[in-house]
């Protein structure tokens, strides 16, 4: 079982709403804020950007700046050559593996016009040329979502990310390892302001001994912002018609709270 403090707080279900792919890389939000959303900061790209894309659909003053240290000219290269030997490999043609193959046409025009990839490594103190701290990311921002996905360190960040609590409407980030990092998810959780309205478990990540998720992925709401309940979800995890499995062919991984 989770952490009791890991259980949402209450939301409207009306208020909750699906953003990206019915897969990986699809978060649920909650639509009060994208109106008053003038930016997406997204910490962590890979080859993936169609929440920030479906975003821009209802949202199209939004402006998106990723930063990626990971995805530069060799990552495209590689990826290339790998999409090109399976669609040879594949029997049956399908458009997903077809579409695969020009992912980085796609990639260059998603990220123009005001949208923007930095090649940095988001980091909590600047060291190296190729590095950025979260403190120079938020500076000078305001009425932003913050969406951090780097792989195990955002644990890193997290302090900060409290500092700068008011200049975001909404938080969502992807812990790694947590059977590791209880207690720094549990101390952020209990210091910040933020409220969680949304968890899912992540079955790339797998489960523990205890049948828990390895990653999850939660939401957080500034709860000066946007009004919020004091009393916590009666919602079952996953919840359906919002969750879907980030691997399809992996059962999607139920939630059990400490009460």
């Amino acid at each position: 079982m989770l952490p009791k403090i890991f259980k949402p707080f209450k939301s409207n279900i009306n208020n909750l709403i699906r953003i990206g792919p019915k897969k990986d890389g699809g978060y649920v939000i909650d639509k009060r804020v994208i109106k008053k959303t003038n930016k997406i900061i997204s910490c962590g790209l890979n080859d993936d950007w169609e929440f920030e894309k479906e975003f821009l659909k209802i949202n199209q003053k939004c402006k998106i700046i990723a930063y990626d240290h990971t995805v530069d000219k060799r990552f495209w290269v590689k990826r290339f050559k790998k999409d090109i030997i399976s669609l040879l490999l594949f029997k049956k043609l399908r458009l997903e593996k077809i579409l695969d193959v020009f992912k980085y046409i796609g990639y260059l025009k998603f990220f123009k016009d005001g949208n923007k990839h930095l090649i940095k490594k988001v980091v909590n103190n600047e060291r190296k040329k190729k590095e950025i701290s979260i403190k120079n990311i938020l500076k000078n921002q305001s009425n932003l979502i913050l969406k951090i996905d780097i792989e195990g360190d955002e644990y890193k960040i997290l302090e900060h990310v409290n500092k700068e609590f008011l200049k975001i409407n909404l938080f969502i980030i992807e812990f790694h390892n947590i059977h590791k990092n209880l207690n720094k998810i549990k101390n952020f959780i209990k210091k910040t302001k933020f409220k969680i309205i949304h968890i899912h478990g992540n079955n790339y990540g797998g489960i523990n001994k205890n049948k828990d998720p390895k990653v999850v992925e939660m939401t957080f709401i500034n709860s000066k912002k946007f009004k919020t309940s004091k009393d916590k979800s009666n919602f079952n995890y996953p919840i359906i018609g919002l969750d879907y499995k980030n691997l399809k062919r992996r059962a999607d991984i139920e939630l059990k709270f400490h009460e």
